[in-house]
């Protein structure tokens, strides 16, 4: 098995209000748009990222649905200076998504904010000074 995860599909209550997230408020590029799509697909760097409605996922991986707490998953978004996770951030929040933590110097030197998607899905816009994965 390759070291890579190509696709990531999220489980979604509502796939146009999560698509309206990532698309039109995030700016991630759809794949092959069509007008009654039940799963559309983004394309982002490395890997895409699909959304689907939550039961419809489970059902075919054959898992309960979990409609509460935190998944235990985080996507990081890392990018090359703390003036690019404050607009991270506040484009995310402007976008639809619930602010979580606030931007801010965090323990290990670094410089974070966490915001969740309309799902509840998180996410941490960070800047890494000791490494750079912009």
């Amino acid at each position: 098995m390759k070291n890579k995860i190509s696709l990531i599909t999220l489980g979604v209550a509502d796939v146009a209000r999560s698509l309206k997230f990532y698309h039109d408020g995030l700016g991630f590029p759809l794949h092959n748009p069509t007008e009654d799509d039940d799963h559309p697909m983004l394309i982002m760097e490395g890997s895409w990222l699909a959304l689907y409605a939550k039961e419809a996922l489970a059902e075919g991986a054959n898992v309960p649905v979990n409609t509460t707490g935190f998944s235990g998953v985080i996507f990081a978004h890392n990018v090359a200076s703390k003036a690019e996770v404050d607009a991270v951030y506040k484009l995310a929040i402007e976008s639809g998504g619930s602010a979580l933590t606030e931007p801010e110097e965090v323990f290990w030197g670094g410089y974070s904010a966490h915001f969740a998607d309309p799902d509840g899905y998180v996410w941490s816009a960070t800047y890494n000074p000791f490494t750079d994965l912009s």
